[in-house]
């Protein structure tokens, strides 16, 4: 069935002048070579290829869109994924979406507070372009417009969780698991049906002096109560522990703005989260969870100084009434997690070059993420990028990989 897939998709791409006629065609070719570097490792971290299709079509009343994407690497594998397929029908007054979408909400860049309706793929970290790292839901979206302001209803039938690498993989997360411990996946699966649906609203404002939105959800936390332990005493009077990952319920509420303020552009985001299972250390008291509210927020700034844009953004999680048995993990080290992100990009006056350099600070575990590259238009339709990712500190959600620094070039061919 792949394979047949892929040959529809590639017989697309043959004959695109076929298609242009009908349907609005566009997509990229795109080499993708990054190699480790320092700790006297010189590996190839990635040889990619990759083939990203946009078909779509607007009518009067209506239009489609259909983008597949077929990655390539160096072992000869494919990986064929459906980033989008959906319907638009268009009203006077209100829109609906229905089919495999993604959805972004929130002002904030690099992370993801209100933006959580689109889960993540945590496959290559937080290393892809976020359209990438986004993966699509599916169901159906309502837009229902009351001037310059925006009500959004989303409904997902089906539910779809964060995905994470395999355990041999150089971006496999670190995992505080008890040494001998049994793992039992039996409960990592939430069956489609309407009680298990999503459900996620927001209210958008757009006025001269400031934009924002409100946001709430009912919602899964896309990634499992971090380990559920259950204790176990064996006919022979040993005791060992079972691990039993499992997807709960959460309950969403937040918001996010952006005004300007002379020559600053100020920016706010912030969620708060009901019910939040945590891990804890002791097996023997609600088989090793606990729940508590927490807090995620975000402040930031823009400034542009002639032409190279700058921001800086604050962002910390709080645990509410925090218990000290909660096991850490490299995003909650403790109650209060804070973390910094930084940018500056600079791009000449033909907007053919492009200078960025762009930064992740944790102040809990000190370390960090930098990841300087530089963008060139060799063409209208070739773009060329070199660039690295540089990981600091021994622990911590980038600590964690600092054995992964590596160098890396993309060729792109837009069409």
């Amino acid at each position: 069935m792949k394979k047949l897939i892929l040959i529809l998709v590639f017989a697309l791409f043959a004959f695109q002048p076929i298609a242009a006629q009908n349907l609005d065609f566009s997509g990229y070719v795109r080499n993708y070579t990054g190699m480790l570097f320092g700790n006297g490792n010189n590996n190839f971290s990635i040889q990619q290829n990759t083939l990203n299709l946009n078909l779509e079509k607007r009518f009067s009343n209506s239009a489609f869109k259909f983008n597949p994407m077929v990655y390539h690497y160096y072992s000869d594998s494919l990986t064929f994924r459906l980033r989008e397929a959906y319907i638009d029908l268009y009203f006077s007054n209100f829109d609906v979406r229905i089919g495999k979408q993604q959805i972004i909400w929130g002002k904030a860049d690099g992370v993801f507070i209100t933006d959580i309706v689109s889960p993540k793929n945590m496959e290559e970290f937080l290393l892809p372009e976020f359209d990438e790292i986004r993966r699509g839901v599916e169901g159906a979206k309502f837009d229902y417009y009351i001037g310059n302001n925006t009500l959004e209803l989303v409904w997902l039938p089906i539910f779809t969780p964060n995905l994470y690498p395999n355990s041999n993989s150089i971006w496999a997360p670190k995992q505080n698991i008890p040494m001998g411990a049994k793992r039992n996946f039996s409960l990592m699966h939430v069956n489609p049906s309407f009680d298990n649906s999503e459900v996620f609203g927001k209210f958008s404002a757009y006025t001269g002096a400031i934009d924002f939105e409100i946001m709430g959800a009912y919602m899964w936390d896309d990634d499992p109560t971090l380990f559920k332990y259950v204790h176990f005493a064996t006919p022979t009077g040993a005791n060992y522990l079972e691990i039993k990952p499992e997807y709960k319920r959460l309950t969403v509420a937040g918001g996010s703005f952006s005004t300007t303020l002379g020559p600053f552009v100020l920016r706010g985001e912030g969620a708060y989260y009901w019910g939040k299972y945590f891990s804890t250390n002791n097996p023997l008291v609600n088989h090793g969870e606990i729940q508590k509210d927490y807090v995620n927020y975000m402040l930031g700034v823009d400034y542009s100084l002639y032409d190279v844009k700058l921001s800086a953004q604050f962002i910390q999680r709080a645990i509410i009434d925090y218990d000290k048995a909660i096991v850490p993990t490299p995003f909650f080290k403790e109650q209060y997690n804070n973390m910094m992100t930084f940018l500056a990009r600079y791009s000449n006056q033909s907007q053919t070059l492009t200078l960025e350099f762009f930064s992740y600070y944790d102040f809990e575990y000190k370390d960090a993420l930098m990841r300087p590259r530089i963008l060139y238009d060799f063409s209208d339709a070739i773009n060329l990028q070199f660039g690295a990712n540089i990981f600091t500190g021994t622990e911590g959600p980038f600590g964690q990989f600092n054995k992964n620094d590596m160098v890396y070039t993309k060729i792109i061919y837009s069409f």
